[in-house]
């Protein structure tokens, strides 16, 4: 029987679960930032009123892109990712520096985190290359092509964000393992990948020290903010201490409304709430999973399997990093972590995802 495309409506599932992140993570936000803001700027919704304009743009952009063809954006691909990579290089020679690392470019009053764009041009970049070997995917050629094309991205991104250069070595990795039906030769593509990042750990000293502050975190002073995430997640207990009353998103957990905002969830929540989370991020991953499954043309799969590689590796190595389970890698957790980059590319991602569940299997 033949298959054809059937436009139908989007995910209603996928919408639902993404509006919950959305809602959860501006209150957790409101809470976790209220002290910082109050101390910093002397305005405790400082940092609510700019995550929540964030949130209405990426909303705004997750809308349009949901009622757009996904492959007019695919066919706009090779061109995001040239821009991506003219980005990045910017960053290297113009970009601003915070707390140590230089992420992020100025474009007059606001500024941006390149990176962030660079993690949705490569999931269309890699779509569309691989929709035009179809029949060839199998070999070990197209995936050295994909490493090498994967290469440049990599290298300038990790330069300043090694968190974010993994991450999109893991998203190029998942989806040559969908376009792919052979096993054996991940074994070579994960020895590269370990080698890489070998590499990139011994190129700075301080990504050794954060090994070493791992290990141990009670030996280093910079050890501080691990120590005070875990005593968050210990002293939340089952149910938590209650909504906005943390004691260590108080000056003790630094910069709570970051990457360790998950130790403070787990504080004011406890562990079902932890738990609970983890439940969202779950489902949301299998609404991913299910639209890839069954849409309609390779493209459309490979967009979603992507955007679920990222989903996965982020969520995964953010509370990796908070519970002390990885050595600190800044990664912030999606829809939850303050950043309003982060949440407004997050966005147009789900309209991505939302735009391919319109498309799907008939038989």
């Amino acid at each position: 029987m033949s298959q054809e495309k059937k436009k139908e409506k989007l995910d209603i599932a996928l919408l639902a679960l993404v509006l919950i992140l959305v809602v959860f993570g501006l209150v957790m936000l409101m809470s976790t930032s209220a002290y910082n803001g109050r101390v910093k700027f002397d305005d405790s919704a400082y940092y609510f009123k700019k995550q929540l304009f964030a949130t209405a743009l990426g909303l705004m952009a997750m809308y349009l892109i949901s009622r757009m063809d996904y492959h007019r954006l695919t066919a706009l691909a090779p061109a995001c990712y040239v821009l991506a990579l003219i980005l990045s290089t910017a960053v290297l020679f113009f970009g601003q520096e915070y707390n140590g690392s230089k992420r992020w470019l100025a474009l007059g009053p606001l500024s941006f985190q390149p990176s962030e764009f660079s993690k949705v041009a490569v999931i269309l970049f890699l779509a569309w290359v691989t929709e035009r070997t179809r029949g060839r995917t199998d070999s070990f050629g197209f995936m050295a092509k994909i490493m090498v094309l994967l290469l440049p991205i990599v290298g300038l991104v990790g330069t300043n964000n090694l968190s974010t250069a993994i991450i999109i070595l893991g998203i190029g990795v998942i989806l040559i393992f969908v376009a792919n039906p052979k096993y054996l030769q991940f074994v070579g593509i994960g020895l590269a990948g370990v080698g890489f990042i070998t590499v990139f750990l011994a190129m700075e000293s301080y990504r050794l020290e954060r090994l070493a502050i791992w290990r141990d975190p009670e030996k280093y002073e910079k050890g501080f903010q691990t120590i005070q995430g875990l005593y968050a997640i210990g002293s939340g207990g089952v149910f938590g201490t209650g909504l906005g009353s943390s004691m260590q998103k108080l000056g003790f957990v630094p910069e709570a409304q970051n990457d360790m905002i998950f130790s403070i969830i787990c504080e004011e929540l406890g562990l079902v709430g932890a738990s609970l989370l983890i439940i969202v991020f779950a489902l949301l991953l299998w609404r991913l999973m299910v639209i890839a499954t069954h849409t309609a043309d390779l493209e459309g799969s490979l967009i979603c399997a992507g955007i679920l590689g990222h989903m996965a590796i982020q969520v995964i190595l953010n509370i990796a990093v908070v519970t002390n389970t990885i050595p600190n890698t800044g990664i912030t957790l999606p829809f939850i972590s303050y950043g309003g980059t982060s949440v407004l590319f997050l966005l147009g991602e789900m309209g991505l995802a939302l735009s391919v569940s319109r498309c799907r299997k008939h038989i």
